[in-house]
């Protein structure tokens, strides 16, 4: 598989940087800067997502390095970092706690899910070499929406109480009815700690210039570790890798491969490792000065192998995350380069400095999670999607409330499940759930597509496959005027083709809208024929 080829130059960044090893004679300059920032970044990131995880401290660090140095050479795209995500620290966790031979038994129940993340890897390999890098454009943006703000819940939730200095075991519910009593029975040094976490988390991005030279999750380190050796802090508040570096791999345990228990987490696994990547690509080409495009096939096989190998040594599953990804963008980078880069540095941290990382408090990588899952359930995104259509603020709640208190996978099937019977009301025929109509007609350099009947994010993938068979720079025009309905997610995806399709010197209007009824004032609301 192969990636797509650029334009040759960006008007606004100068030519394409070239990729492989012509990309690194050309770009070390720049890719080494940035992999080293991204290091910064991402090592207490690492271990904060891993102890959220169930797993042991190392494992995020592990899955940091491969996912750099080996997911970097495998990627479909060019500036995407991976690693460990706060999106997938619900999915770890519920798959390391109901697979543990008792409850709370953390070490079986990790190594039970070190065999699940083998699989999934497999399976995302699979994935990608029967094409289904495509798989995105099958679901509703606000579900997905409503499951990142779930998983963003459920994270501060279940922090909070680590950031006080406190343990606190049950469910969602018990979690957050606890957080009361979590303050009035804090460890007041720990909660010192945690709360200076958060606050550096959120103040100092604000002050560019030095957030710039030192990311915040680097200064919650510097603050907080002389803080916790100066409160004396007890070891069991602290960080706890092995010294010894080959000491820190661990084995799968496929003993329970055979129930359906570790056949759900696979699935999960995949579902979540395999969305997130994808959309993480996707937002983070809309990012790139060259406007280069993804291969999502081969993202898939990229991260599906890194995940496999992951599974084997003891790392967590891994993502594309776009925190960090957004990061390298701003740090110059320039090509894949960069995200191998902070692989080797963190592979070289754990080898050389693994007493070092034992001082540093889980307060304050507590601390650091909880600001994360408050951005990721922000009242913004909320607020956002609100604005866009009743219907599409229903999902996103309706989805978070099912991933917070039921189940990620069924919060996420019963948000799908919803936006499919809504459409069905709105003017989506039964016959069309899956595959849309569409008629095309080419006159000269002006290529047509009509929507007949209704298009909705359920039978977008085949709308998907029809415009990338579309030949390239022509005047690509979208006609409303058949279509009764026309879904949000659909709207969002035909504007990100028209910036997708500029790029390669083509246009994309739009035509017969003027007889349908927007659901709001937002510019891609969904549309109904009046």
């Amino acid at each position: 598989m192969s990636t797509a080829t650029p334009a040759a130059t960006s008007p606004s960044a100068g030519p394409v940087p070239q990729d492989w090893i012509g990309g690194l004679k050309e770009n070390v300059k720049f890719d080494i800067v940035s992999g080293f920032v991204i290091f910064l970044i991402a090592l207490p990131l690492c271990l904060a997502i891993a102890i959220a995880s169930g797993a042991p401290p190392i494992a995020g660090v592990i899955t940091g390095f491969i996912g750099g140095i080996v997911g970097s050479l495998l990627s479909g795209s060019h500036l995407t970092i991976n690693g460990p995500a706060a999106g997938m620290i619900v999915v770890v966790l519920g798959v390391v706690s109901s697979l543990a031979d008792n409850p709370g038994d953390i070490t079986t129940g990790f190594k039970y899910a070190l065999a699940v993340g083998a699989v999934c890897g497999l399976i995302q390999i699979a994935l990608g070499f029967i094409g289904a890098g495509a798989m995105t454009n099958m679901f509703n943006l606000s579900v997905v929406h409503g499951m990142l703000a779930g998983i963003g819940l459920i994270v501060m939730g279940k922090q909070i109480h680590v950031a006080l200095g406190v343990t606190v075991k049950g469910n969602m519910f018990q979690t957050y009815a606890a957080i009361p009593s979590s303050f009035m029975n804090m460890n007041k040094s720990a909660a010192i700690i945690g709360g200076l976490a958060i606050l550096i988390m959120a103040l100092w991005p604000k002050v560019p210039k030095l957030s710039k030279l030192i990311p915040a999750p680097l200064l919650v380190i510097f603050v907080t570790v002389p803080l916790a050796s100066a409160f004396n802090l007890s070891p069991e508040y602290l960080v706890k890798v092995p010294l010894d570096f080959l000491a820190s791999f661990t084995s799968p345990d496929w003993s329970k491969v055979a129930t359906g228990v570790f056949w759900k987490g696979v699935f999960v696994y995949v579902f979540v490792a395999s969305l997130e990547s994808l959309l993480t690509a996707s937002a983070v080409d809309k990012l790139d000065p060259w406007k280069r495009r993804s291969n999502m096939n081969r993202e898939l096989v990229g991260k599906g192998a890194a995940n496999a190998l992951c599974g084997f040594i003891g790392g967590l599953p891994m993502i594309a995350e776009v925190v960090r990804s957004k990061a390298n963008i701003m740090n110059n980078a320039r090509t894949r380069w960069s995200n191998f880069f902070h692989g080797l540095f963190l592979l070289l941290a754990v080898a050389m400095i693994p007493a070092v990382l034992n001082k540093i408090p889980l307060a304050a990588l507590a601390g650091m999670l909880v600001f994360i899952g408050f951005n990721l359930a922000h009242p913004r995104e909320f607020k956002h999607v609100a604005k866009i259509g009743k219907e599409e603020i229903f999902f996103m709640v309706a989805t978070a409330l099912g991933v917070v208190f039921i189940d990620l996978l069924w919060g996420v099937i019963g948000g799908m499940v919803l936006a499919v019977l809504v459409n069905v009301f709105r003017g989506v025929p039964i016959g069309s759930l899956i595959k849309a109509t569409t008629n095309i007609e080419t006159n000269g350099d002006t290529v047509t597509i009509h929507l007949q009947s209704a298009a909705g994010f359920n039978n977008f993938l085949s709308i998907r496959k029809l415009l990338d068979k579309l030949p390239k720079g022509k005047n690509i025009v979208i006609d409303y005027s058949g279509a009764g309905f026309v879904d949000h997610t659909v709207r969002e995806r035909f504007h990100e083709f028209e910036s997708e399709y500029g790029s390669t010197g083509g246009t994309v209007t739009y035509t017969g809208m003027s007889g349908h009824q927007p659901s709001s004032n937002h510019p891609l609301s969904a549309l109904v024929r009046a």
